[in-house]
Order: structure tokens, then C-alpha cells, then sequence
């Protein structure tokens, strides 16, 4: 399956690594360059990860001093030209929304192109309270996230991110545990009737027993269908990307044409085998990720 990512880079060693990353990874990009003066930047942002361990919760700390991508604005790219050659399925996140007053602009120009272009428009709302505490706070996140989501087709987030990002008030009742979809399904009716022409939102059931010691399902409501993937016991190396690798499997399965509850459980499977892996991108292989979809176990393959 053909990709590619829109984005900053900077023109020095770091970026030049991250640059022979995605090449390696066979994605296709396309930047807008910024050359760094040799002291101050601009910068490729780096966030630092401490995945705890047992009793001691993993802790995310960013630094995104004069970051590239928050310089990031509408008219940047030209859209007509990058997504003249077909585009099926275009797809951003709150973080890059939280850079910037430019950044949400640029993603609402986007995927109106995207749209325009017949692609399926999706956004991960991942509310992240330390990026918009410096960046205007709640009341600016709720406004900038709703002016996104008024052009998107498949959300995906959780029940924090659903009241936090989106400003919807919880459900009446609680869930009775962390694996409980009752309560993410009770504010799908108000996100649906807030956003009629929303028509896939997904997230993952995650309880956490340790640091290292979770149980992992998902649910995903499709066109008005409620579907729900297995509960597995994961033994996490680090936890920091599992669900934008359920994005990025659930995605996948949908435009590789599967049923709806098999999509889900590709997103399940991929997300559950990240978090076995160091860091927040994958290195698990399609193979792998429909193995697990399918039921198989970690029996050793020789």
C-alpha cells in the first residue's frame, strides 16, 4: 500500500536521519524545507519517553523549542499538485493541531483538498492537556479541535479525548471498568448528533494492571453498527503508540476492503503489537498483525 507524509524538515544531521528513516520505510514524502542557523534552530522537536516499570507509571516530556513543524501555515503546500495523482485516505492528529495558531489552518485546508480529491478524511483527536496548556488552553482546544472534526469522516478517540477535546459531557452512568465500552458508546449518539456527517469513531479499551501488565480490546462504531474486538493480556515493553498503531491498522483494513469487525481487529492486533516493540513506530509485519487478528498465539515459529 503507497504512502506519503506532508510535513517540515530541517536541513541538519537530525534531519537528515529522520529523512533516511521514512525513505527506508518506504513512505514518499513531501516538505517544506527550513535551514537551521547552526545554534537556535529551527528544530526538528524531540519528545523524550521514560516507560516506567512495575509501579512506576511511563512519563512523555517534549521538547519543541522553535519546532519546524509549528511553523508550519496555509499556502505551504501546493495541494492541487500533491494529490492530483489520486489520494484514497488522508489523515492528521491534535498534536500537530496543538503547535501553533497556524497548524490547524493548514489541516482544515488539507483535508478540504483531500475531500475535494475524493479521499476518506480522518483525525486522531489524541488530547494532549500539556501541549494546549501552552498553546491557549481548553477552551482554545475545544474550539480549534470541533473546526477540524466539521470536516472529518472517521474519528478516532477516546472517551478523554471525546470530553476533553470535543468539550461532550460524559455519560450518566460509569463504566464498570476500563474494558467496558458502555461508556465510549454512550457519547457516540452526542458526538453524532454534534457532527451528523461523522461515520466511523474508534478507540481502544485499554485497563492498565501495571506498567508492564495490560488488558487491551477496541470498539468501533461504523455507520450506525457497533462492533468490538477480542480482550488480550499484553506484556508491554512500552505502552507510547499503541493506538496510533490501532489507527494505522483499522485504516488499513478498511481500504484493503474488510469487513468492518476484521478491520477492527487488524487495528487491535497492530496496536497490541506495538507496545512489544521499543519506541512509537512499528516493526511489526502484515504477516504478524493478521496472525494475531486471527487468533494465533506467540508459539515460536521455526
Amino acid at each position: 500500500m503507497q504512502t506519503g507524509i506532508v510535513t517540515s524538515m530541517v536541513d541538519y544531521p537530525i534531519g537528515d536521519l529522520i529523512a533516511e528513516r521514512v525513505r527506508a520505510m518506504g513512505v514518499r514524502a513531501f516538505y517544506k524545507e527550513f535551514k537551521h542557523d547552526g545554534v537556535h534552530g529551527p528544530n526538528i522537536a524531540t519528545v523524550y519517553s521514560d516507560r516506567g516499570r512495575g509501579i512506576r507509571a511511563p512519563v512523555v516530556f517534549y521538547n519543541r523549542c522553535n519546532e519546524a513543524a509549528a511553523q508550519l501555515k496555509p499556502g505551504d503546500f501546493s495541494w492541487k499538485d500533491l494529490l492530483g495523482g489520486g489520494v484514497r485516505w488522508f489523515h492528521s492528529g491534535g498534536i500537530f493541531a496543538a503547535l501553533s495558531p497556524t497548524t490547524a489552518g493548514l489541516i482544515i485546508e488539507a483535508m478540504q483538498a483531500a475531500r475535494a480529491a475524493g479521499a476518506v478524511v480522518s483525525f486522531d483527536l489524541n488530547y494532549r492537556a500539556k501541549l494546549w496548556n501552552s498553546s491557549g488552553g481548553h477552551e482554545r482546544a475545544v474550539a480549534v479541535l470541533d473546526s477540524i472534526v466539521k470536516n472529518v469522516d472517521v474519528l478516532v478517540g477516546n472517551e478523554e479525548d471525546l470530553q476533553m477535546g470535543l468539550g461532550i459531557e460524559g455519560p450518566k452512568v460509569a463504566a464498570q471498568t476500563k474494558l467496558d465500552p458502555s461508556a465510549f458508546l454512550g457519547l457516540i449518539d452526542k458526538v453524532i448528533r454534534k457532527y451528523s456527517h461523522v461515520k466511523i469513531v474508534a478507540t481502544t479499551l485499554r485497563e492498565v494492571h501495571s506498567t508492564n501488565r495490560h488488558s487491551w480490546g477496541a470498539v468501533a462504531w461504523i455507520n450506525g453498527e457497533t462492533f468490538l474486538a477480542p480482550i488480550c493480556e499484553l506484556d508491554v515493553f512500552d505502552r507510547v503508540g499503541g493506538g496510533d498503531g490501532f489507527a494505522a491498522g483499522l485504516f488499513y483494513g478498511l481500504l484493503a476492503g474488510e469487513p468492518e469487525a476484521q478491520a477492527l481487529r487488524l487495528g487491535w492486533a497492530h496496536g497490541a503489537l506495538l507496545t512489544t516493540f521499543p519506541g512509537d513506530t512499528t516493526m511489526a509485519t502484515l504477516e504478524q498483525v493478521r496472525a494475531l487478528a486471527n487468533g494465533e498465539s506467540a508459539r515460536i515459529q521455526r
